[in-house]
């Protein structure tokens, strides 16, 4: 018995088998490696290096791989260690005493660091350097960090230290500014996919591409996360992975249920979004991580829209080109107001008292943001569209009611004669007699108003869901209804009107900040100006510039007014200064502010 188990092949989990041992065998680090055996082609070695990035990147192999070749007696011409000298061999075999490793997770007391500050003095036994690799070197303590410094900043010329860290934040600034800081980058999907294809390959397992892919997600960022998933989804499939297999073993909800509920938003059939969320949760799966996942989905459904950005995917080719496909029916106003109720759901999530009502309110608000009409909040939601179709006898009722031509003759007649009386007033009162021209907008669109309510112009960063058709109806045939108004106004009520927008639109926040700060100016006649700062706020405005002229001319009675942006090119303004000119600003204009600064030696840092 003995024997049998003597001649069986100790099991090794992948992530330690496969743990690199030189700098060309590092994943997804190919600046950084490079970077460090140039420094040591020329013998150009810093006393400290801090090695940065989140867990499972390669930070540690990464320092074990740089002290075995710092000391290696004959590195190969690309600059690799030998692993034939004592010095290499020793390290191999784990009996080198040139390197000390200190976890400082469980070893992060001023005692621990005394240990490390004695074993400095001692010099190395085989090769030129001893190095000191401390691992998670964030979790030392305050007076162990005090107690470090100024071994760090002056250890003796055989000494190394090499530190890693997965929150650098937490490291206090004395120790940063004595070492070299290195930062890992996130190991890519594509990269993390194709280093589990070459140990596939080498174990003789079978494995879909796909299959890796999603390991290679789910590990999100971390090679060592992925190799322990790699190995668990291995044990599961008997050594078939296969796409099935990895997305039953891990619990992934197949996109495929992503691409069914789009169709249905699409579609705007609420019954089949909800019978799809009915059926993923009787699979088990968390609501809450199902609201996440068709967040991210929507996600990549935005950046595949644009094939500038489609490179923000981290997925093979074809499947970049089936999203952009699947992403080509979606308006873009559609993915931002989708993710945007995703996010809320999320947010309000842990406060719901009933979760499946939650997600299930806003699977329906997904399906009816294809097509909103004009609603009363303030958010600019639009009212829902009926679930179910209407029965032939509602039809029968709805037909025997007045016609919306038969109507709009005597509304039209009423608004036209407040027009006139609105017209003969000041301009302050002629606010207030709107009602008027809403009153034949809404004639000529078959819309109703309610008693006592002027429904105003609404602006949104979403209006582009706002059905165009009927707008440019509305307008139409609001032309028709009465003649171009013409009614003079002050500047003031420019003014008085331009607040009243914003103060009205609130959740447009973009919007009213840019109007708030480039305040339209008088440029001849009917004409004004806005100028902003920027490219990127003109683009903001722009889109939403007919609806704010729109609210204008109805305030002011006067369908000539109009406004243009403009970019400002020459001096900046205030709205864009930099720290040092608000406060050079301040130091010319206030002489108080001057003295105050003079005494105290104020000075910016």
């Amino acid at each position: 018995m003995l024997t049998i188990f003597a001649n069986m092949e100790q099991y090794i989990v992948s992530a330690r088998k496969y743990r690199p041992t030189t700098f060309s065998s590092v994943v997804g680090q190919r600046a950084l490696t490079g970077t460090l055996k140039n420094a040591i082609a020329t013998d150009r070695l810093a006393h400290a290096y801090l090695f940065c990035g989140s867990r499972g990147i390669g930070k540690t192999s990464c320092a074990r791989i740089f002290a075995k070749t710092i000391n290696c007696a004959n590195p190969t011409a690309d600059g690799e260690a030998c692993n034939e000298c004592e010095s290499c061999r020793s390290f191999n075999e784990g009996r080198s005493m040139n390197i000390v490793e200190l976890d400082a997770a469980s070893n992060n007391g001023i005692d621990d660091i005394r240990e490390v500050i004695e074993m400095v003095q001692m010099p190395p036994t085989h090769g030129r350097y001893r190095v000191f690799i401390i691992d998670e070197v964030h979790m030392l303590s305050s007076a162990a960090f005090n107690a470090f410094l100024k071994t760090l900043e002056e250890p003796p010329s055989y000494v190394i230290f090499i530190l890693a860290t997965t929150e650098k934040h937490k490291i206090i600034p004395t120790i940063l500014s004595r070492c070299q800081i290195y930062d890992f980058n996130r190991i890519t999907v594509g990269d993390i996919a194709d280093h589990l294809a070459s140990v596939a390959a080498n174990e003789g397992i079978s494995a879909e591409r796909a299959a890796l892919n999603v390991i290679a997600r789910k590990a999100d960022g971390a090679m060592r996360d992925a190799l322990s998933i790699f190995d668990q989804v291995a044990a599961s499939s008997k050594g078939d992975i296969t796409y099935a297999s990895t997305i039953a073993n891990l619990n992934i909800l197949d996109s495929s249920y992503y691409g069914r509920l789009l169709d249905a938003f699409v579609n705007g059939d609420v019954p089949a979004a909800l019978l799809i969320y009915k059926e993923i949760r009787e699979r088990g799966f968390d609501s809450l991580f199902f609201v996440n996942g068709l967040a991210q989905y929507l996600r990549d459904l935005m950046v595949a829209q644009n094939p500038v950005t489609v490179c923000l995917l981290e997925d093979a080719d074809e499947v970049k080109a089936e999203m952009a496909a699947t992403a080509a029916k979606c308006p873009p106003q559609f993915l931002y107001r989708a993710m945007a109720l995703c996010n809320d759901a999320d947010l309000n999530y842990r406060a719901a008292s009933n979760k499946q009502f939650l997600v299930e309110l806003t699977l329906i608000k997904l399906c009816q943001s294809f097509s909103p009409s004009p609603g009363d909040g303030d958010n600019g939601e639009g009212r829902l569209k009926p679930i179910v179709t209407t029965s032939p006898t509602a039809k029968t009722s709805s037909a025997a009611r007045p016609t919306v031509a038969d109507s709009t003759t005597s509304v039209v007649k009423e608004a036209a004669a407040a027009s006139t009386s609105a017209a003969a007033r000041p301009i302050s009162a002629a606010a207030t007699d709107t009602a008027a021209t809403v009153a034949m907008h809404n004639a000529a669109a078959g819309t109703s108003v309610r008693p006592g309510r002027i429904p105003l112009p609404k602006i949104s960063l979403r209006h582009g869901l706002v059905d165009d058709k009927n707008s440019a109806g509305t307008s139409a045939a609001t032309t028709v209804a009465r003649e171009k108004r013409t009614q003079a106004y002050s500047a003031e009520a420019v003014k008085t009107f331009w607040e009243s927008y914003i103060q009205s639109h609130p959740s447009a926040k973009v919007i009213i900040n840019t109007m708030r700060a480039a305040k339209p100016r008088h440029i001849g006649g009917d004409s004004y100006v806005m100028t902003v700062d920027s490219e990127i706020q003109a683009n903001v405005v722009k889109p939403a510039l007919p609806d704010i002229v729109g609210y204008m001319r109805d305030r002011l009675l006067n369908d000539n007014f109009d406004v243009i942006v403009e970019i400002n090119t020459g001096e900046s303004s205030p709205m864009t200064w930099t720290e040092r000119e608000v406060y050079n600003y301040m130091i010319k204009e206030n002489k108080a502010f001057a003295e105050f600064a003079e005494e105290f030696k104020l000075t910016l840092l």
